[in-house]
């Protein structure tokens, strides 16, 4: 595989030329070693594109997790509480979970577990490998990549994508680089507020 686009939002791909370059050479080395013939493994059953070869989302994420796991980048999870009560949210949203659900509790209010997680974090450099629903992506943009920045886990977010030309080349339902572009562009400069690098991959 290649790297067809990249877009840098608020300085992610600079703050990574410039602090972590070597990390971005990992991302691109998981990247171009990819084997484009070797995750093209799915037979569709879909009626437009029966009997059709297709790259399989699995195959393709099982092959990146083992290249990124093999230098040293591993998945990471952060567990946290919520509630009904915004002003206790925004007063505890910066502790540690423990103590977020003793503050809770002892207002008088139910805490509910939540977490959240990044496919692989490096160095406070999250990368998400996203071949799954378009939904996803946004989720991982807007809230996830987002949530790590504000806790100080990351320092910039990177979402890895098919570009349209691959994704014509999948089942449907996968986003794609160019959509998940025009979403985060038309939210306006400075949001989310978090750096990130926006990469579409191709064959």
């Amino acid at each position: 595989m290649k790297i067809g686009k990249m877009y840098s939002h608020l300085n992610g791909h600079e703050w990574l030329l410039v602090h972590k370059p070597e990390l971005l050479k990992e991302i691109e080395q998981v990247i171009e070693h990819l084997d484009a013939v070797e995750v093209k493994t799915k037979i569709s059953k879909e009626k437009t594109m029966m009997g059709k070869r297709l790259f399989s989302p699995k195959e393709i994420n099982k092959v990146m997790e083992n290249a990124f796991m093999a230098l040293g980048w591993k998945e990471k999870r952060v567990s946290y509480w919520v509630t009904h009560d915004h002003e206790l949210i925004r007063k505890t949203m910066h502790m540690k979970a423990k103590d977020q659900k003793r503050i809770y509790e002892e207002n008088g209010v139910y805490p509910i577990r939540s977490r959240n997680q990044v496919d692989f974090q490096k160095e406070k450099v999250a990368v998400e490998v996203q071949f799954g629903k378009y939904s996803f992506i946004a989720f991982d943009l807007f809230v996830k990549h987002l949530a790590f920045y504000v806790g100080g886990d990351i320092e910039v977010g990177v979402e890895i994508l098919p570009m349209k030309c691959m994704q014509a080349e999948m089942s449907s339902g996968p986003g794609y680089y160019e959509g998940a572009l025009y979403d985060l562009v038309r939210q306006g400069r400075g949001v989310p507020a978090v750096p990130l690098l926006l990469i579409g991959i191709e064959p």
